[in-house]
Formats: structure tokens, C-alpha cells, sequence
């Protein structure tokens, strides 16, 4: 089984993440958390911890064997620059320097022209540098922009183009498993698309990305 990095572990769609890494028979979750008090949560559900801080040093991250990363952290708009921005870039640096095999970033829609949106530009702005430093690192990854967040049931069907060209919503549950099923290493390999809630499986939505990548 993979080793898999979950940055952001502890977060509500962090959660949803180590949920399906737990039950899949290929990878195996290493939550990542920032506090002490984070830890019995994820014992509990013998999921194994690294305590590592985005604002400080994240090797401690890599002392286990890591072979893919998801960063799925927030500052929830407190410290956009310092943990949206910075901290990414530190985990996608120590990434390279592991070695990791692909790195899944969590962005957000709107990451690729932060200016055309009247709110949240210094988180989109923030989200657009990380971005593009993974995709100048030289390592495998997948970037997924999400429409906005929901905390809906699994719907198992979104709608993904690289540019959607319009607003919507998505369940974090339906994120949580785009983000899982992009950790196979034939799946959106160096690609970076839009979600929000659509018609089409989020398995086929992948397939399409990934021969079109090919």
C-alpha cells in the first residue's frame, strides 16, 4: 500500500479524505496535524500521525515514508499568505525533496485569474502562487479548483473542464473523492481542472482528463 500525506487532516474535508483513504485497499492515510490535541482523534480510528506546522518546519512530515501527498489545508481567509501560499509551497518543496511521486493540491475556482473576482482575491491570489509553484517543481501532480464547498451528500457525478466558465457548487464530500481517485498514477497526471456538482461519474470525468492528458 502507498503512504499517503493528507496535509490539512484535521479539516472538514480533511476528514472525508482519511475516511476513503481508510477504506481503499491501495493507499494508506498519514494525517498530518498541527496541534497535539489533534492526534487522539485520528487514533481512534488507528490512522497513523505526523505533527508537522505549515508555518514552521514540515519535515518532520517526511519522517515516515511518504510516496504521494493531498494538501488539503486552509487558513479558513486568517493566514492566506503564511498557510494557503507559503506553507503549500514549504510541504511541495519538502515533497520534491522526498522524492514523492504526486503531489494533489486542493485549490479553489478562480485561483487562475484571482483579479476577475470581486472577493476573496488575496485567497485566490494566495491559492494562484502555490499552484504555480507545484506545476514549475518538477514533480507529478494533479491541481483540482473546486466551485464553492457545500457540506451535501455524495452525489458521485460533478461536471470538469480545465476552464468551466461558469459559478457552482460542490459537495466537500464529492471533492474528497475527486481528490482520492486522482492519487492512481494513470489519473490526471500534470493536469489541473474545475469542478462543481454535474452529470457525468466523477470516475468517467477523470477518465476523460487523464487521455486527454495522454
Amino acid at each position: 500500500m502507498e503512504n499517503i500525506l493528507v496535509a490539512g487532516a484535521h479539516g472538514t474535508t480533511g476528514k472525508k479524505i482519511i475516511n476513503l483513504l481508510c477504506e481503499s485497499q491501495y493507499f494508506k492515510p498519514i494525517a498530518m496535524v498541527r496541534a497535539e490535541e489533534q492526534i487522539p482523534f485520528f487514533k481512534s480510528k488507528n490512522v497513523e500521525t505526523v505533527l508537522a506546522n505549515l508555518e514552521h518546519d514540515v519535515s518532520p512530515a517526511f519522517e515516515t515514508p511518504i510516496d504521494k501527498v493531498i494538501f488539503a489545508a486552509g487558513s479558513g481567509g486568517k493566514k492566506v499568505v503564511e498557510v494557503d501560499q507559503e506553507g503549500a509551497k514549504k510541504l511541495i518543496d519538502a515533497s520534491k525533496k522526498n522524492n514523492i511521486r504526486k503531489f494533489v493540491m486542493l485549490s479553489s475556482m478562480g485561483a487562475d485569474n484571482p483579479e476577475s473576482v470581486s472577493e476573496l482575491q488575496d485567497y485566490l491570489k494566495a491559492k494562484q502562487n502555490a499552484d504555480n509553484h507545484l506545476k514549475k517543481s518538477g514533480l507529478n501532480y494533479t491541481i483540482v479548483r473546486p466551485g464553492a464547498l457545500t457540506n451535501g451528500e455524495l452525489h458521485n457525478k460533478i461536471a470538469l473542464e480545465e476552464k468551466l466558465n461558469k459559478q457552482g457548487e460542490i459537495s466537500r464530500n464529492d471533492v474528497a473523492q475527486t481528490l482520492v481517485r486522482t492519487l492512481n498514477d494513470d489519473v490526471a497526471n500534470k493536469a489541473t481542472f474545475e469542478i462543481i456538482k454535474g452529470d457525468t461519474l466523477i470516475a468517467d470525468a477523470l477518465d476523460k482528463v487523464s487521455r486527454i492528458e495522454a
